[in-house]
């Protein structure tokens, strides 16, 4: 079964106490406080904590710092299409608990909408959409030359990692989870590696996600055996931040936020160490996930600026990896599907569908009644189904 991912130690935090910084708070998000929860993980926060923290988890110091990735000079306009009629659209939006939805289609929009009181203007956090991102930056380290191959060993950029299970494992194998090391992502499990992982108190001298990393055993061969891990994708993120002797916001900001156009600032949250968090947690407009859509429809070229190599988004997007669920697989960190398709994905809703075959981008932002167990993803997966099924209906119309 898929498995979504969640940063418990990053989220965690408890939030006792009001220091200096309360007082610079805004009105809104003072009331956005007020409704937060004090001692619990966010598996465990109500529906209505989970609205409030959602768009506000970079605005609120004690769930975690972040650092901001500054917009482009001149947005990449999206301009207004032939609205999209969707049969029971509002039904589907209410019964998702929608936050915003946007739809492009050949670089216009066709639908947007937005609810749970949020709004164009604000930012959603994105959970493990975030791992896309990260992925993209390991073709822009690869095409500036900062990391030589996918075949290098990933503890040739990390040395923390050297004479620990992951020596023998490849970048490759590290995108498309197939490490083969020993992991335990179950979210009910308090003692699962997701759970301890990021409230462990690293090494000196090691970054927080390496030091607990390189105590994991081996469970398969490197590159055998798929198997969703989170902590990998962090690593992921060391290795990028390592390979380029940049933060990750800053290399995220430098190779996609500006050239993708992003209209507003974007914001990634920091865990113990002061790394970003590589496998989750971006806080962004909906208007600006829907950009990051149209950079991979675009290979990753702006203008005469190929930002990852050529072919980086038809390898990444691509099935690299059987995940046991018919019809799909995992790619460099992207969920794919056989007939071209492929998305981003982040517990209670986050998601970015991309259609290369319809230049089609559903970029949309929700707070399911639970992580990803209840009716919504099901729902999700027919609403684009059904997305897909009256373009092509369009175009297959008379005088089109």
């Amino acid at each position: 079964m898929r498995k979504r991912t969640i940063i418990l130690g990053a989220l965690t935090l408890a939030l006792a106490g009001t220091g200096g910084w309360y007082a610079s708070l805004d009105k809104e998000t003072r009331g956005l406080l007020a409704a937060l929860p004090t001692d619990r993980d966010v598996l465990m926060w109500s529906i209505g904590q989970r609205d409030a923290a959602f768009r506000a988890m970079d605005r609120l110091p004690v769930l975690a710092k972040a650092t901001t990735m500054a917009p482009a000079a001149k947005p990449l306009p999206l301009p207004t299409g032939k609205p999209l009629v969707i049969p029971g659209i509002d039904e589907y939006l209410a019964k998702q608990r929608a936050a915003g939805i946007v739809i492009l289609q050949d670089g216009k929009v066709r639908l947007e909408r937005y609810g749970l009181d949020f709004g164009a203007t604000g930012r959603w956090t994105s959970f493990s959409v975030a791992k896309s991102f990260t992925s993209t930056l390991v073709g822009a380290a690869i095409q500036d030359g900062y990391i030589k191959s996918l075949d290098d060993k990933v503890s040739q950029y990390i040395p923390g990692l050297r004479g620990s299970a992951y020596d023998d494992v490849s970048v490759r194998q590290l995108l498309t989870m197939s490490s083969g090391v020993k992991w335990n992502e179950d979210y009910e499990d308090p003692n699962a590696d997701v759970a301890k992982f990021n409230n462990a108190k690293p090494e000196a001298g090691l970054d927080a996600t390496v030091s607990y990393m390189r105590k994991l055993p081996r469970a398969h061969p490197p590159g055998q055996v798929w198997h969703y891990n989170t902590g990998e994708t962090n690593l992921i993120g060391v290795l990028v931040s390592s390979a380029t002797k940049k933060p990750l916001a800053q290399y995220l900001q430098e190779k996609v936020w500006q050239p993708a156009g992003m209209e507003a600032p974007g914001t990634w949250l920091l865990g113990q160490s002061g790394h970003e968090i590589a496998g989750c947690c971006i806080q962004a407009a909906t208007r600006d996930f829907a950009r990051f859509g149209l950079f991979v429809l675009a290979n990753g070229k702006v203008g005469d600026q190929q930002i990852v190599p050529a072919d980086w988004f038809a390898q990444a997007t691509t099935k690299q990896k059987d995940i046991g669920d018919p019809g799909k697989g995992y790619g460099f960190q992207w969920w794919t599907y056989d007939d071209g398709a492929v998305a981003a994905q982040g517990i209670f809703g986050q998601g970015i569908f991309i259609d290369p075959k319809r230049k089609l981008v559903i970029a949309s932002n929700a707070n399911w009644t639970r992580a990803s167990l209840g009716p919504e993803p099901e729902a999700r997966e027919a609403f684009y189904k059904q997305v897909q099924a009256l373009i092509d209906a369009e175009a297959a119309a008379p005088g089109r």
